[in-house]
C-alpha cells in the first residue's frame, strides 16, 4: 500500500477530487491531509470523506515537526494541492522525487513566490496570453522549479476575465491531477 499525505491551505477542492479518484484503489490511499491555515475549507471536506486532517503551523513545518510526523506515519508520497507555504529542504531531501505540486500556469511562466491562484490568472490576463494551463511538477528547494511531470493547456479568449481563466484551469486540474498522481506513483516507487 502506498500512503499519501496531501498538504492544503485552502478550500480543498483538489484534495477532495484526488481522494474520490483514489477511493476504490486498493494500492494507493490518502492517509491524511495536513493544513496550515486554521480556517482552511479542506477540513470540512475531509470530515465528510472521513479522512483525518491535522493542523500544523508554518514554524512546525520549518522546525522539523511535520517531517517527524510524516516519517512516523510511513508516508510514501506528498501531494501539494493548493498549499501556499514553501516546503523546507529537510522534507525535500527525505522525499526525493516524491513530492508533487500542481501550478495553475504553464511553467516556467508565471511561477515563483507569490504566484498562486488568482494572482497567476490576473498576470496571464494582463499579459494578453492566448493560452494557459496547468503544470504538475516535482518539488525541490525553489518555488515552482522542480522537474515537470505533466502539462495541459487551454485556450484563452480575448473576452475571458481572470475568473474565466480560473474556471478553465480548475477543469484541467480536476481532470488531470489525480490521474497524473497515480501514473507517477505507478512508475516511481509504488509499494507492494
Amino acid at each position: 500500500m502506498t500512503s499519501l499525505a496531501i498538504f492544503a491551505s485552502g478550500s480543498g477542492s483538489n484534495a477532495e477530487n484526488i481522494t474520490h479518484y483514489l477511493e476504490n484503489r486498493p494500492d494507493i490511499k490518502v492517509k491524511f491531509v495536513l493544513y496550515n491555515r486554521r480556517e482552511a475549507g479542506v477540513v470540512n471536506r475531509m470530515e465528510r470523506l472521513k479522512i483525518p486532517s491535522y493542523y500544523f503551523s508554518n514554524s512546525e513545518l520549518r522546525e522539523g515537526k511535520v517531517l517527524e510526523f510524516l516519517k512516523a506515519e510511513g508516508i510514501d508520497f506528498i501531494i501539494l494541492a493548493g498549499f501556499l507555504a514553501k516546503i523546507p529542504s529537510d522534507i525535500v531531501s527525505n522525499f526525493p522525487e516524491k513530492i508533487l505540486n500542481i501550478h495553475p500556469a504553464l511553467l516556467p511562466k508565471y511561477g515563483g513566490k507569490g504566484m498562486y491562484g488568482e494572482h497567476v490568472h490576473k498576470a496571464v490576463k494582463a499579459a494578453g496570453e492566448k493560452e494557459s494551463g496547468i503544470t504538475i511538477h516535482l518539488v525541490n528547494e525553489f518555488y515552482d522549479e522542480g522537474a515537470i511531470v505533466f502539462q495541459a493547456k487551454t485556450d484563452i479568449d480575448v473576452t475571458d476575465q481572470a475568473s474565466d481563466i480560473a474556471t478553465k484551469i480548475h477543469d484541467l486540474e480536476y481532470k488531470y491531477f489525480p490521474k497524473t498522481i497515480v501514473d507517477y506513483i505507478l512508475t516511481h516507487g509504488q509499494k507492494e
